[in-house]
C-alpha cells in the first residue's frame, strides 16, 4: 500500500480549511490512489472548533483519510509533513494598513518557517495562503535554512482562476478554452495579470477579445479587486475559491504541466525578467510532476506589461523592508 502523504495545515478551523479540508481527504488534492495523513494546526482558542472540524471529517468515511491529528504547537504539527498549507494569520482589522498586517504576521510565519525546518520531511513542499501570502512565504522561507528555497510558493492560482473565469465570459466560452495565464508578482491590487500572453481556443487572447480599453480597464481591475468586491457583496472574504485555488496549486505542483501551457505560482526569483533575486514574485511556471518547477522564461513581453511588472515588484522589496528584521 502507498504511504500516506502527511499534509500539515495552520488556521484549520478557519472558513478556508473548512470548505478545502474535505476535498483534499477525498482525493481531489492529491489524488484518488493518495492516502493521507491530515496534520491540523490551530491557536490554543480555537482547538475545541478544530475538534468538531474533525468530528465531521471523521463522519464522512473518506477510504483515503488514514488518520487526522491536532495540535496547537506547530513543531508537532510539521512533524514529518510533506505537504505545507499555511492559512492560518492574523486578520487585517478596521484601520489596519497593509504595513501593519505584514508587521502583526511576521512573527507567526517565523515560529512556522523555524518549525518546519526543524521537523518536516526532507520533501516538504509549502504554499502560503494566508495573507500578505508572498511577504509571509518569504519571512517562513528565511526562517528554514534547511530547506531549500525552492520548497517555499505563496498562493497566486486564486488570481489566475479569477481572470480565466472573466476571460472566459467576454469570450462566450468554456474556462477549460482559457490557457497561458500568467499572474505577475504580488497578490495584491499590483498584480498583473498580463494578457499579451494568454490564449483562448489556441488563439491569441488579443485576437479573440479586440477590445483593448476593457483588457486593461474592466478586466485588470476586477482581477486585482475581487476579494474586496467579494467582501463588500457576501460580508465575508472568498474562502471558497481560496481553499479552492490552494487544491489546485498543489494539485498541480504535484503533476506535469500540460505541454505548451503554464500555471501561476508565487517563487523565489532567480533574476528572471530582471526581477531581483530571492523576492517571492508570482511568474509563469511549468511543473515536472516530480515536486520540481521552472519559471517559463524567454516570453516576449512589451513596454506595457513592464512597467506594470515592475510596478508589483517595487510593492514586495516595500513589504520585504518593513520586515527586514525577520530576514534571517
Amino acid at each position: 500500500m502507498t504511504t500516506p502523504v502527511r499534509v500539515a495545515v495552520t488556521g484549520a478551523a478557519g472558513a478556508i480549511c473548512y470548505s478545502m479540508l474535505f476535498r483534499i481527504a477525498a482525493g481531489e488534492m492529491l489524488g484518488k490512489d493518495t492516502p493521507i495523513i491530515l496534520q491540523l494546526i490551530e491557536i490554543p482558542q480555537a482547538m475545541q472548533a478544530l475538534s468538531g472540524v474533525v468530528m465531521e471529517l471523521d463522519d464522512c468515511a473518506f477510504p483515503l483519510l488514514h488518520g487526522v491529528e491536532i495540535t496547537d504547537d506547530a513543531n508537532k504539527g510539521f512533524k514529518d509533513a510533506n505537504v505545507a498549507i499555511l492559512v492560518g494569520g492574523r486578520p487585517r482589522g478596521p484601520g489596519m494598513l497593509r504595513s501593519d498586517l505584514i508587521q502583526a504576521n511576521g512573527p507567526i510565519f517565523t515560529t512556522q518557517g523555524k518549525a518546519i525546518n526543524d521537523n518536516a520531511a526532507d520533501d516538504i513542499r509549502v504554499v502560503v495562503v494566508g495573507n500578505p501570502c508572498n511577504t509571509n512565504a518569504l519571512i517562513a522561507m528565511h526562517n528554514a535554512p534547511d530547506v531549500p528555497r525552492e520548497r517555499f510558493t505563496a498562493m497566486t492560482r486564486l488570481d489566475e482562476n479569477r481572470a480565466k473565469t472573466q476571460l472566459a465570459r467576454k469570450a462566450g466560452v468554456l474556462v477549460s478554452e482559457v490557457t497561458n495565464v500568467g499572474i505577475w508578482g504580488n497578490h495584491s491590487n499590483t498584480m498583473f495579470p498580463s494578457f499579451e500572453q494568454i490564449k483562448i481556443g489556441g488563439k491569441a487572447a488579443t485576437d479573440v477579445i479586440t477590445d483593448r480599453e476593457w483588457l486593461e480597464g474592466e478586466f485588470m481591475k476586477t482581477v486585482q479587486l475581487r476579494g474586496k468586491a467579494i467582501i463588500d457583496a457576501r460580508g465575508a472574504s472568498s474562502a471558497a475559491s481560496a481553499g479552492n485555488a490552494a487544491i489546485d496549486h498543489i494539485r498541480d505542483w504535484s503533476r506535469p504541466t500540460p505541454a505548451g501551457d503554464w500555471i501561476s505560482m508565487a517563487v523565489p526569483s532567480q533574476g528572471q525578467y530582471g526581477i531581483e533575486e530571492g523576492l517571492m514574485y508570482s511568474f509563469p511556471v511549468r511543473c515536472d510532476g516530480k515536486g520540481g518547477y521552472e519559471i517559463v522564461e524567454g516570453l516576449d513581453l512589451s513596454d506595457y506589461a513592464m512597467e506594470k511588472i515592475r510596478a508589483t515588484e517595487t510593492e514586495l522589496k516595500e513589504e520585504r523592508d518593513v520586515v527586514k528584521d525577520l530576514l534571517k
